[in-house]
């Protein structure tokens, strides 16, 4: 495998470039660099429409793969060209726009790796800018010839980790590459992500499961595979793998619990997200289902944040478990004089008349009790949308019966009380 060149020789490079500038030579190197990167223009558009295809609606898109292709086929082609050209012309300027073309694709594919893992934020832009710099500074620092310099002075520099000796430019090179590899092992798990969510003929429990433990398999791999590739010796992790047992057994026990109970859920399917729940007192839509806690949204707009564990070592009455549809009940009172039959009729043609009643099952008035003040009459209405309002409807339903019992004369009473003098009022009027 060729190795990179050394600073004097990437110095003797600029040196030689410089003096070819008077040779003529130099104008198959100029013509051979825009033919390259003429060529990798046009064969970018020609593969645009093929790549979004693929994509699809992808997040990133065919734009910003086609960002990262238009350096790397133009540095195949400018190599193509130093192979033809260097047996009877120098290619000196074909090796630096080759170093450049490298950088370039570097900085164009770091950017839309975290274009592809993370959202598009101002943090992200700034992130993607010091990426951009940094490779940069570094070619600038190899071509200058203090990058080995820099290198030298942080492999001098060692720290004690158990019984070795790691150098600071060891554990540099492995914090970089760790954090390499991750971000490609989080884009492979978007694009497992990607293509499970398109499959229709999965549950989407299943889909949801297989994406999470593709994402957690990838990213120890990632890790594992980084640090072996920088020569870290791996059973240096046994001592970091003593105490973070001894913190499982401790401190993150209730978060190893939490994670555990939430694969759980998702491969017993006892909660979706839509479904209409009460978890420990909290009452609300399932808004999101994280590996660590659920979302759940209340009537208020406010989101209660649930531990996973609290879902499955507690009772969960979920209301749209077997059967979306949920049911509306209005508490309702009339006065006696009214005719029974002919009042429940219209309570529950009013019903089947409102908007979002369900026609089946059919709206149902049910005679609960001969109170003190009136009949009492419950309302039963069903819904299919568990999300929907239910004190909503609830308004919309009474202010629909009040105006109904208004058209047809029908009193909703009020408390009577009737009051007997038990004393004779001659007794009275003699006291």
């Amino acid at each position: 495998m060729a190795q990179a060149p050394s600073a004097n020789e990437v110095q003797s490079l600029i040196t030689a470039i410089a003096a070819d500038l008077r040779e003529p030579t130099l104008i198959w190197q100029i013509l051979a660099v825009l033919v390259a990167l003429a060529l990798a223009r046009g064969l970018n558009q020609w593969l645009r429409p093929r790549l979004e295809k693929v994509v699809g609606n992808w997040r990133v898109g065919a734009a910003g793969i086609e960002r990262v292709l238009f350096p790397v086929l133009a540095l195949l082609l400018v190599l193509i060209a130093k192979g033809a050209l260097i047996a009877w012309n120098p290619v000196r300027l074909l090796q630096l726009t080759a170093a450049l073309l490298v950088a370039m694709a570097i900085v164009r594919f770091a950017v839309l790796l975290l274009q592809t893992v993370f959202a598009d934020t101002p943090l992200l832009r700034a992130w993607a800018r010091a990426v951009a710099w940094t490779v940069w500074l570094g070619l600038a620092l190899h071509l200058t010839g203090v990058l080995p310099a820099i290198t030298g002075f942080l492999d001098e520099l060692t720290l004690p980790l158990g019984k070795h000796q790691v150098s600071l430019l060891l554990l540099l090179r492995g914090a970089i590459s760790v954090v390499v590899t991750l971000l490609v092992a989080m884009w492979i798990a978007r694009l497992i992500e990607h293509r499970l969510m398109r499959a229709q003929s999965l549950d989407m429990h299943v889909r949801i499961v297989f994406t999470k433990l593709a994402k957690a398999a990838l990213i120890l791999a990632a890790v594992l595979f980084a640090l072996s590739a920088v020569g870290l010796d791996l059973t240096l992790l046994s001592v970091f793998g003593g105490a973070l047992g001894v913190g499982l057994g401790f401190g993150l026990q209730k978060i190893a619990s939490n994670y555990v109970s939430g694969f759980i859920m998702l491969a017993e399917r006892s909660l979706s997200i839509g479904n209409s729940v009460v978890i420990d007192g909290r009452e609300g839509v399932v808004t999101k289902l994280s590996g660590r806690f659920i979302v759940v949204r209340n009537a208020d707009g406010t989101d209660a944040l649930i531990p996973n564990e609290t879902a499955i070592t507690n009772t969960v009455i979920n209301k749209s478990y077997s059967d979306n549809r949920a049911r509306v009940s209005l508490p309702l009172q009339i006065a006696y004089r009214h005719d029974l039959e002919d009042t429940i009729a219209l309570i529950e043609s009013v019903a089947r008349a409102q908007p979002g009643v369900l026609a089946e099952p059919s709206p149902v008035a049910l005679v609960t009790s001969f109170a003190e003040n009136g009949i009492d009459i419950e309302l039963w209405a069903w819904i299919d949308n568990p999300e929907a309002s239910r004190a909503l409807l609830r308004s919309d339903l009474y202010r629909a019966l009040w105006k109904a019992f208004g058209e047809h004369g029908i009193e909703v009473p009020y408390p009577q009380r009737e009051v007997r003098l038990i004393t004779p009022p001659e007794a009275a009027s003699k006291a």
